[in-house]
C-alpha cells in the first residue's frame, strides 16, 4: 500500500478508494483540490492532531509603539437622519500574528515575578526557608507563592487581550508608551495549525483519509445528479443522488466521531 506523503499522492489515494482506475470518477482535479483543502480546514478546526500548542516570542519595535499611539477613525451615520453623525476612535495597539495561529491562550505577564534578583521576595523566601528541601515542609512555600500570585493579580493584573484568527491581529489593551519599550519581548501561548508540507505524516492520518474521500464522493454525486433519470448507452442510468446521499451520511458520522473522540475541550482554546 502506497502511503501518501504529499497532496498529490493523497489525492490519488482518495480517488483509488472511490474506485479509480476501475471506475471513472467524474470529478474535476480542481474540485478534488478544493475538497482536500476543505478537509484540511475541518481537520485543523476539530482534530487535536491538526493543531499544536506553541510558545511564540516577538520583539517589540519602535514602529509598533508609535502606531499604538494613533487611532483609526470610524464615522457612524444615524439611519433616520443622515445629517447626524458621530466619530469613533479605535486604538491600533495590535501585533500581526502568523496566519496558521488559530487561538491565543495567554500573553505572559509584563512584570518581574520570575526575576532572580537577590532583593526579590521570592529569592529571599527560597534562600532563607528552602535551603534544605529534605527537612523543610513545602506546604508553607506553596501557600506563600499562591498568596503572592493572588496579590499580583489584584495589584498588577493581567493585560486584556483580544484575538480573532480571521483578523490575524493580537490586540493588547495596555499603555504601550509606558508598559513596554523597544526591543522588549512578549511571549504568547497559542495553538497553531500543523503544516502538512512540513509534517508530511499528516497525509497518512486515518481520519483525514476517510473524511476527504467522502467529501470527494459527495462532489462526485453532485456532479452526476444532473444526469438523474437520463438513460445512457446500454440502458445504464447515472444514480448521482444515491452516491451523494451515501457520502452525506458518511460525512455526518465522521463529523460526529471527530467531535466526540478527537476534539479538544473548548477551554483549551479560549483566549
Amino acid at each position: 500500500m502506497a502511503i501518501p506523503s504529499t497532496k498529490s499522492t493523497f489525492k490519488e489515494y482518495c480517488l483509488r478508494a472511490l474506485g479509480k482506475p476501475v471506475i471513472e470518477i467524474n470529478v474535476d482535479p480542481d474540485q478534488v483540490d478544493d475538497r482536500i483543502d476543505e478537509g484540511l480546514q475541518y481537520f485543523a478546526q476539530y482534530h487535536y492532531d491538526g493543531i499544536e500548542r506553541m510558545f511564540l516570542k516577538h520583539k517589540i519595535t519602535a514602529a509598533e509603539i508609535a502606531r499604538a499611539a494613533t487611532n483609526a477613525t470610524t464615522t457612524a451615520t444615524d439611519t433616520a437622519d443622515n445629517s447626524i453623525t458621530a466619530n469613533w476612535l479605535e486604538g491600533k495597539g495590535f501585533i500581526p500574528i502568523p496566519s496558521p495561529v488559530v487561538s491565543i491562550v495567554q500573553v505572559f505577564p509584563f512584570d518581574d515575578s520570575s526575576t532572580n534578583n537577590m532583593f526579590d521576595m521570592r529569592y529571599q523566601l527560597r534562600l532563607n526557608d528552602l535551603y534544605d528541601f529534605s527537612s523543610t515542609s513545602l506546604v508553607h512555600y506553596e501557600m506563600t507563592m499562591s498568596h503572592l500570585d493572588h496579590l499580583s493579580h489584584l495589584l498588577v493584573g493581567e493585560k486584556p487581550l483580544r484575538f480573532n484568527q480571521h483578523q490575524n491581529r493580537l490586540y493588547i489593551d495596555m499603555d504601550w508608551a509606558n508598559d513596554v519599550a523597544e526591543d522588549d519581548f512578549i511571549v504568547i501561548e497559542c495553538f497553531r495549525k500543523v503544516d502538512p508540507d512540513t509534517y508530511t505524516d499528516i497525509w497518512d492520518d486515518i481520519f483525514l483519509k476517510k473524511y476527504c474521500t467522502q467529501l470527494i464522493k459527495r462532489q462526485w454525486g453532485a456532479n452526476l445528479s444532473k444526469f438523474q433519470g437520463i438513460q445512457m448507452l446500454g440502458g445504464v442510468q447515472m444514480n448521482g443522488e444515491q452516491i451523494y446521499q451515501q457520502a452525506t451520511e458518511e460525512i455526518q458520522k465522521l463529523e460526529e466521531q471527530i467531535q466526540l473522540a478527537y476534539e479538544l475541550p473548548p477551554m483549551y482554546q479560549i483566549g
